[in-house]
């Protein structure tokens, strides 16, 4: 049995929605991958009577495919999609089963609209908790235009074509066999790829707003909440509705919820947003912002939208190493998400630079799964807390190097190295490995603001106890400004604040 009892009883109650048959086409082979995928498929079928099985040869073996009866829809399976890439099982049972997606009708009009034959591939592990949302975009697509098909496929169920393939990071997305984008990506976010995004024109005609969020994460989120429930019109732009905490993994936190995930957590703050009938311009990226008789924000593709009052929320993104080697080897051995990318790692010896809490956190979850961790810190001693150095001193497959400072990640095609140098004594030292994870801490999304309103040397924005920059009317919150702490639950009340800030500021001007 594949599925255990409470898994079973609550797909049970999400198979009583199926709304029409499908047939599931099996490739199997004798392997021990073959064995759990047939076992799955029979389970599934011995669940509803809406879904049949039928052998078949696939392009892939083991794989299978969830077709509606007497067509294709092009959603496949190379892998049993068990862990975080349940959901896209069960999602993907629905929607080719008739059950419609639970996304704006504009969106799935963009879908149907797109002319052309997509063959899209991802390749995924199914501990990658950024992967199903990749995956069920796809599917969805697939189910929705009859051009499109995808194939989820699990990295270590295809070991093989990985390594020919050079996948070292995941979610990877191949498109008709080229190389289409790698990491979370949104169905709006692989629209606007494919050049089906909105254009300047669609934000020529919107009215000033009495409060703009530019940032849609936490912070930005909650400003927006604040603002709209005060009854002025509020809009908010996003580059990532979410910002950061959609690559968080486990939140334990966030007081009164013991246990979410980032993505969970994303979803619950659009779903609260969109209550208020706020504007929410997602997958558009801030360019420049000039004060005249109101606040005039320039989008990157052109747009200009208008304002009274304006609040930053645009957070942090992860701090570069700045070494030769680290943007030519991304997503080719050098990693930033080890939940995501570690079981691509398996058996093999990477490094983690960063001796704080997120980079110890990375190498005891690596220390499970690969070779050997090498942990790179350039302070003389770890930052993380006690009971985490604790826990890495007690793993035999860790070594820490302190007091040394990253000078090059080296490879070909791929990472085969990293040098560093110990700064006691100066002297260059090499190790092999075929993984390098960085986790040392965040810099500001405050670039576009240079000369605009002050900040401190590190780039983050100067506020007061009200949010209120140096500019009048302007104001901040979350990670992009200098508070002294950057937790979710700060960022919300940053949020908070600074729209009570903006909207006092209205009253009184």
């Amino acid at each position: 049995m594949v599925l255990d009892a409470e898994i079973k009883s609550q797909l049970n109650q999400y198979l009583q929605l199926m709304e029409g048959d499908i047939l599931l086409k099996v490739s199997l082979g004798s392997d021990k991958v073959s064995n759990e995928m047939e076992a799955l498929v029979n389970e599934l079928t011995s669940m509803s009577s809406k879904i049949s099985v039928r052998k078949t040869d696939l392009e892939r073996t083991p794989s299978f495919s969830v077709n509606r009866v007497g067509q294709e829809t092009g959603v496949t399976f190379a892998g049993v999609p068990l862990g975080h890439e349940f959901t896209s099982l069960v999602l993907a049972l629905l929607q080719v089963s008739g059950r419609p997606p639970k996304v704006d009708q504009s969106v799935i009009e963009q879908v149907k609209n797109i002319s052309g034959e997509y063959h899209f591939e991802t390749y995924v592990s199914l501990s990658c908790h950024n992967c199903p949302d990749v995956v069920q975009a796809l599917n969805m697509m697939s189910v929705l235009n009859p051009g499109i098909t995808h194939t989820m496929i699990d990295g270590a169920a295809f070991k093989d074509e990985v390594e020919s393939k050079n996948v070292m990071s995941v979610p990877a997305i191949f498109l008709n066999g080229e190389f289409f984008g790698g990491g979370r990506m949104t169905l709006e976010e692989i629209l606007a790829k494919m050049g089906s995004g909105p254009d300047a024109s669609e934000f020529s005609d919107k009215d000033p707003y009495d409060v703009l969020v530019v940032g849609g994460g936490p912070a930005g989120a909650s400003a927006a909440i604040y603002a709209a429930r005060k009854g002025i019109r509020t809009g908010i732009v996003a580059e990532r509705f979410g910002g950061q905490v959609l690559d968080t993994m486990s939140i334990e936190n966030f007081i009164s919820v013991k246990h979410t995930e980032g993505p969970k957590l994303v979803a619950s703050l659009e779903e609260h947003v969109k209550e208020y009938g706020i504007d929410i311009m997602n997958l558009q990226r801030a360019k420049g912002l000039e004060k005249k008789d109101l606040f005039e924000l320039e989008l990157e593709n052109g747009a200009i939208l208008k304002s009274k009052t304006v609040i930053i929320s645009t957070g942090a993104r992860w701090r570069n190493v700045g070494v030769p080697g680290e943007q030519e080897f991304k997503n080719k051995g050098v990693a930033y998400c080890p939940h995501c990318d570690g079981p691509l790692f398996e058996g093999r010896d990477v490094a983690v630079i960063g001796g704080g809490n997120s980079g110890i956190e990375a190498a005891i979850d690596l220390a499970g799964i690969v070779n050997h961790v090498t942990v790179l810190e350039f302070n003389p001693e770890l930052k993380a807390d006690a009971v985490l150095q604790d826990r890495l001193h007690s793993l035999p497959n860790v070594t820490v190097l302190t007091n040394v400072q990253t000078k090059e990640i080296t490879g070909t095609d791929t990472v085969n190295g990293i040098t560093y140098m110990d700064r006691e004594t100066e002297e260059e030292k090499h190790v092999e490995l075929q993984g390098v994870f960085v986790q040392i801490g965040l810099v500001p999304n405050t670039d576009w603001l240079e000369g605009m309103v002050e900040r401190n040397r590190i780039g983050e924005i100067v506020t007061d106890k009200h949010g209120a920059t140096t500019l009048p009317g302007l104001f901040a919150a979350g990670d992009c400004t200098d508070n002294p702490y950057n937790q979710i639950i700060i960022s919300m009340g940053s949020g908070a604040n600074a729209a009570l800030g903006a909207f006092d500021y209205l009253i009184r001007n």
